[in-house]
């Protein structure tokens, strides 16, 4: 992509309205832009960053057995009056009516929907377990939204739901998406660790928060310093394997750690004072079950290997991609702008033409630019004729992991400068070695 033909709008001053880190260099690097309160567009570069992390959370839903459908947006009230949730949910959900006077809305969530979808086609436990998701833009009227995308009005939101015979089962899939909760974060540069959430008047234990520890946080974290360290499950992990998914699960809960709303300042107070770990924290996904809460009054029923009909046991599973880029941002930037993981940066490699118009540097970039496209690289290949300074603040601002410099003097000599953005590590090498670095 040449960035003379690209649009991203960048602003030169921080905006005024922008009270945290992460809104305010995503609206400097021309990644979104506010429509009203809570919704915003996502522009350009904004959106690359958006595809590759949903790119991940599909790859690790899809590993776990989860499998993929799409929902619609707007919902029959109907379905939400047969829950119980029309009147109950409060202001947040979003109510109209369509052109024929029917209550609808614009879904918040999709507990009804998708359990509406499971008994209209799953009779028989044979059919078991199942785990269906989607990831979908979704409304709640916050009172107060503020942080940009990171609490929104609009936003996107994978969910999942397990569908299973019996408690046992469902803690299986509960343990399924732990795991792949894990390896998910983990993919995008996160270390995320799981904290026990309120399950409500369900009761148990099956109600994990995965926190994030940036220094921007919205709430206090404590928790056992150990679980920065403790190794993510690996790309074979076996997701059928009951026994191994609840190695997995009990390894990650063997320690403290609560959030300020679960937070037990004796039990954390237990834990040797080296140990204890007391933080900022970002909420970037959160995996719930909550049995025949609406099996139950939907009438969502299986036949069992018993000849009898049994509600099914169920589960939810957030993970909200417009909230997670915003926490990636938080937890790695610097004074000069975003320091992008590489497998979400909105592009691989960005060239600098140093001197645009200087032959020698237009056709060394013109080179790298079409040698590392053709090996499948994502490029952004700054052709501009704005200034030095200029174009290595642009680069530093939108985070690209790699910064290939070519300048009059170094190509003269058949070399480039090549920079590291996370470290800020400069190396100069010749043309073809840079080539050959990022073609392998």
């Amino acid at each position: 992509m040449r960035l003379s033909r690209y649009f991203m709008p960048i602003l030169k001053e921080n905006p005024k309205e922008a009270e945290i880190v992460s809104h305010r260099l995503m609206l400097r690097a021309g990644m979104i832009r506010q429509q009203s309160q809570g919704i915003y567009s996502w522009l350009p570069l904004g959106k690359r960053v958006l595809d590759k992390v949903n790119a991940i959370i599909r790859d690790e839903q899809n590993r776990a057995g989860a499998i993929e459908l799409s929902m619609p947006t707007l919902q029959s009230a109907e379905l939400w009056q047969e829950s119980g949730r029309y009147d109950a949910y409060g202001k947040e959900m979003l109510r109209i009516k369509d052109r024929q006077d029917r209550p609808m809305l614009y879904g918040p969530t999709n507990e009804e929907m998708v359990t509406d979808i499971f008994r209209s086609s799953v009779k028989s436990y044979k059919d078991l377990p199942l785990n269906l998701y989607h990831i979908q833009l979704k409304f709640r009227d916050e009172i107060r939204p503020r942080f940009g995308t990171m609490r929104s009005r609009e936003f996107m939101m994978k969910d999942a739901y397990s569908f299973d015979l019996t408690r046992e089962g469902a803690e299986h899939s509960y343990n399924k998406m732990f795991a792949a909760y894990l390896r998910t974060f983990d993919r995008l540069g996160l270390r995320a660790i799981p904290m026990r959430a309120d399950t409500g008047p369900i009761g148990g234990k099956l109600s994990h928060e995965f926190i994030i520890l940036a220094d921007t946080g919205e709430s206090e974290v404590f928790c056992h310093k150990d679980f920065v360290d403790f190794d993510i499950p690996g790309a074979h992990t076996d997701f059928d394997s009951v026994e191994g998914l609840q190695a997995i699960f009990d390894k990650w809960t063997s320690l403290y750690a609560a959030t300020s709303e679960m937070h037990d300042e004796a039990a954390f107070n237990a834990v040797p004072e080296g140990d204890r770990l007391s933080a900022r924290g970002i909420e970037v996904g959160h995996i719930f079950y909550f049995g025949t809460k609406y099996s139950e009054p939907m009438g969502a029923k299986v036949q069992g290997p018993d000849g009898k009909e049994h509600f099914v046991h169920m589960g939810s599973y957030g993970i909200g991609p417009t909230r997670l880029v915003p926490a990636i941002i938080e937890a790695s930037h610097d004074d000069n702008g975003i320091i992008w993981p590489a497998s979400v940066a909105p592009f691989d490699i960005v060239v600098i033409n140093m001197k645009a118009g200087d032959q020698a540097c237009d056709d060394t970039c013109e080179l790298i630019y079409a040698a590392l496209t053709k090996a499948g690289r994502d490029v952004l290949y700054d052709d501009t004729d704005d200034r030095a300074g200029t174009k290595f603040a642009t680069a530093d601002l939108i985070g690209v992991p790699v910064q290939i410099i070519a300048g009059p003097r170094a190509v003269a000599n058949g070399e480039v400068e090549v920079k590291d953005r996370k470290t800020g590590a400069r190396e100069t090498m010749t043309i073809e070695a840079a080539i050959n670095r990022f073609v392998a």
